[in-house]
């Protein structure tokens, strides 16, 4: 998997995704980006959603669009979904489109403008989107047969840190984490190194968001961290380009079950067609070639039927960050 440009600017709001938000999967400063990141979906897509309604109660619809946060290469993303926007077409009898968002909150507010109906969203990113634009969640993500997932905080292999406690108690390191909004590359731990004692996260530590999972554990590579968060385990990602990796990192410890991410879809997306999409994702647990490229996007082994309360847990972490992420 090829090494993320840094195509990101460091400060806004996320290592990306699978970070994965992660988790976060892109970390910033503190600072979570405003709307300006929804006119990342093609201009050509912009009308798209904004569909008159039909005679009837629901509005008509040719075209869906996907939105996916970059947890990797977003340019490989956008390449390797390109059998599943054919295969969604087919199912569902609409052209379906898959557009690469730079970050969480570029995703909400094109979900909360109705300009995305299809988001592919963290734990976080979901609490915070049904929060902010009403979006429904209809599936999660099962990886090697959970669907919960942790975050894994890791070192260079010659550093003195030797636990979770260490960097609890050392102020000055360099944290490296994909993006604010990141649940397991930044909020899960956040959360967890506050409960042991750290007071205030930026000044105990220099933070460093990223735009993505595999992003922050380049920066223990070229050594400009001390330590990074992430999905367990975001080295995989650059196995291929580093065979040593798993030699020149070490894993510390991990946080507490996250509930894997999600598949949501916008509130105003008619009830029926919700139905549908659901249908077809669910019907890739039986298509291997298909569930072959969710591996290759997200690391997805299958797919499962969800609910918000599924959520409970991220709600209560995001309830300690929820003033400083609305700034």
């Amino acid at each position: 998997m090829k090494r993320l440009l840094f195509t990101f600017v460091l400060g806004s709001a996320m290592t990306a995704l699978v970070a994965c938000g992660t988790d976060a999967n892109e970390e910033n400063n503190g600072n979570v980006n405003s709307g300006n990141n929804a006119n990342n979906v093609n201009e050509e897509n912009n009308g798209n959603n904004d569909n008159e309604e039909a005679s009837g109660d629901e509005e008509e619809i040719d075209t869906l669009v996907m939105g996916f946060i970059p947890s990797q290469d977003a340019g490989e993303i956008a390449t390797t979904a390109e059998p599943l926007e054919e295969f969604l077409s087919d199912e569902l009898g609409i052209e379906v489109q898959a557009e690469v968002m730079v970050d969480f909150s570029g995703l909400i507010e094109a979900m909360r403008t109705q300009q995305v109906d299809i988001g592919f969203l963290n734990p976080f990113g979901f609490v915070q989107a049904e929060d902010r634009a009403d979006v429904e969640v209809i599936l999660k993500s099962i990886r090697h047969g959970d669907d919960f997932y942790v975050a894994q905080y890791t070192v260079p292999a010659d550093s003195h840190i030797e636990s979770i406690e260490d960097l609890a108690e050392e102020e000055g390191l360099v944290w490296a984490y994909p993006d604010v909004l990141s649940t397991s590359g930044y909020l899960f731990p956040a959360k967890q190194l506050m409960d042991m004692g750290v007071e205030n996260l930026d000044n105990h530590f220099e933070g460093l968001s990223v735009g993505g999972h595999d992003n922050a554990i380049m920066q223990l590579i070229d050594g400009q961290a001390d330590f990074a968060t992430t999905f367990d385990d975001a080295r995989d990602a650059l196995a291929d380009e580093f065979p040593d990796v798993y030699d020149e990192l070490r894993v510390i410890g991990y946080t507490d079950a996250i509930p894997n991410d999600t598949i949501s879809v916008r509130s105003e997306l008619p009830d029926s067609l919700k139905q549908e999409i659901t249908d077809a994702f669910m019907s890739l647990n039986d298509n291997e070639e298909m569930l072959k490229i969710m591996n290759e996007i997200y690391t997805w082994d299958g797919i499962a039927e969800a609910e918000s309360s599924d959520y409970d847990i991220v709600r209560e972490v995001f309830a300690e960050f929820e003033d400083d992420l609305a700034n």
